[in-house]
């Protein structure tokens, strides 16, 4: 049994391990183009090797037979979030290729919207294919807030941090950990935000419009992750509600 378990697993594994390398051949082909320096590189180094041993780790615990061809596309996604990644640090010490950091980040972000389409047509969802693809989105808009921060200022980095903070303060009100119901408006503002900070990071328009772009993807967010963390407070009274009368009614029974 521990024999066909493990070969079962094995093409799972392989293929977290062909994204890596996938990944250090495009951080290849990046630093030979621009001449990447040591930053960037362990940037993107750092990136494939953390998402090789987290998803590792995942795909053990759920038990999944098959990677499935929606994850494919999000593995396919992170690689090119690695790449950014590794320019991003890089543009610390010199400005990236415009072309190349707008290019790789836009196909990055149209796949956002072909993962779940694949999972959905395909019947391959599944809880760890969400969260993974929950993540990469997340670190991706990370990343193009600290890029746009460096022209913009700090107060960008709150559009990449929000959801890192929501994560947090989970922690600490468990509360916050409730199942969320599904909306259009959430998932339009996420997929806003990489879009926006992308805008702004292409440098194109004026500084001040750049500004207001920025200002408005902040606004979006705030009033999303408001919504729902209000949602959240006010189901969980409800939900603890119910206890207080029954109490009342013992004691007076009493």
């Amino acid at each position: 049994m521990a024999l066909n378990n493990s070969y079962d697993a094995r093409p799972v594994h392989q293929e977290t391990a062909v994204g890596a390398g996938v990944q250090i051949l495009l951080l290849a082909l990046i630093g030979t183009t621009i001449g990447m320096g040591p930053a960037g590189w362990l940037a993107g180094l750092a990136f494939a090797v953390a998402t090789w041993a987290v998803l590792s780790r995942a795909l053990q615990r759920s038990g999944l037979r098959s990677f499935g061809a929606a994850n494919r596309v999000t593995l396919g996604r992170a690689t090119l979030v690695g790449g950014v990644t590794a320019l991003v640090a890089d543009s610390f010490q010199d400005a990236p290729p415009v072309t190349l950091f707008v290019g790789l980040t836009a196909v990055a972000l149209v796949l956002d919207a072909v993962d779940g389409k694949v999972a959905r047509r395909t019947g391959t969802a599944t809880p760890l294919g969400a969260r993974f693809d929950m993540e990469v989105d997340a670190f991706l808009i990370l990343v193009l807030s600290v890029y746009v921060s460096m022209a913009m200022g700090p107060w960008v980095l709150l559009i990449g941090g929000m959801r890192y903070v929501f994560v947090a303060a989970a922690r600490v009100w468990p509360w916050l950990t409730a199942p969320l119901p599904p909306s259009t408006a959430r998932k339009t503002v996420a997929a806003l935000q990489g879009v926006l900070l992308l805008v702004a990071g292409a440098a194109l328009l004026p500084h001040a419009v750049n500004a207001g772009v920025v200002a408005l993807a902040l606004g979006l967010l705030v009033w999303s992750f408001g919504r729902d963390v209000l949602w959240l407070w006010r189901t969980s009274r409800v939900a603890t509600a119910p206890a207080v009368p029954e109490v009342r009614r013992a004691l007076v029974a009493g």
